[in-house]
């Protein structure tokens, strides 16, 4: 596959798990990317090789995306590494779960802050980066935008603010041929599943049950339609919320 030749994707929040494996798999499609991190630099550096053995480019660019200087120097190494943008896959976020009697504004503000603001201030940055050819964003939300999970209230919505960010820039974007999709996973097998506890538990199993292909989701699942959306296969897409979660949506 080689949807992607001569483009160049930013990718936050890839040194693991879904943002890695969306790395990879654009370079495997051609294209130049920026392994963004916000701590795990050695992560970040082991998608950057893997990504080189199998011969393409890729670098790691260490900032917070809720940080609109470290957005600014993040664009900044994109374009001396590699030029204009063509690709930018808004992963990076954050989780907690917590009934409401343990909301904290602190909590609020740290998902909300890394989950809709960050987006925001990258995209804007990359709207300033893009060029005349027009770009694709891709921002990766989440089933929990509109299921019901208990314990979710603040997650759930910054993933349902995301998803209204998307409506709104396809259309503030579209004249300029930048076009803004979705991608919604199920339950995914990461690091950050397996960390919850969720991989082999009564839980994974609850969720594989109620999914009609009938297992959890891999990383490549969501990379894989990241390169769709990121290519002109999907030209005429933009505005749309795609589940990626076996049909558990």
């Amino acid at each position: 596959m080689s949807d992607l030749v001569g483009k160049v994707a930013v990718v936050t929040g890839a040194s693991k798990g879904i943002g890695a494996s969306i790395a990879q798999e654009l370079a495997a499609a051609g294209a130049s990317v920026v392994v963004n991190y916000a701590s795990a630099k050695d992560d970040a550096e082991r998608v950057v090789a893997s990504i080189k053995q199998k011969g393409g480019k890729a670098i790691a660019v260490q900032g917070d995306v809720s940080k609109e200087a470290d957005v600014k120097r993040l664009f900044a190494a994109t374009k001396e590494a590699f030029g204009p943008v063509d690709v930018l896959v808004n992963n990076a976020g954050v989780y907690g779960f917590q009934a409401i009697e343990d909301v904290t504004e602190a909590e609020y503000r740290r998902q909300f802050d890394i989950n809709v603001l960050g987006p925001l201030l990258t995209t804007k940055e990359a709207v300033a980066h893009f060029n005349g050819n027009g770009g694709s964003v891709i921002n990766v939300s989440s089933v929990v935008s509109t299921k019901a999970f208990p314990q979710t209230s603040v997650y759930s919505a910054t993933k349902g603010a995301l998803d209204s960010v998307t409506r709104v820039l396809a259309v503030e974007l579209g004249s300029r041929k930048i076009r803004v999709n979705t991608i919604a996973p199920g339950g995914v097998d990461t690091e950050g599943a397996r960390t919850l506890g969720m991989i082999g538990s009564d839980m994974e199993k609850q969720l594989v049950a109620a999914t009609p292909l009938g297992r959890i989701g891999q990383p490549d699942d969501i990379g894989k339609l990241a390169v769709f959306l990121a290519s002109e296969q999907s030209g005429w897409v933009t505005g749309e919320r795609i589940a990626a979660s076996g049909g558990y949506a």
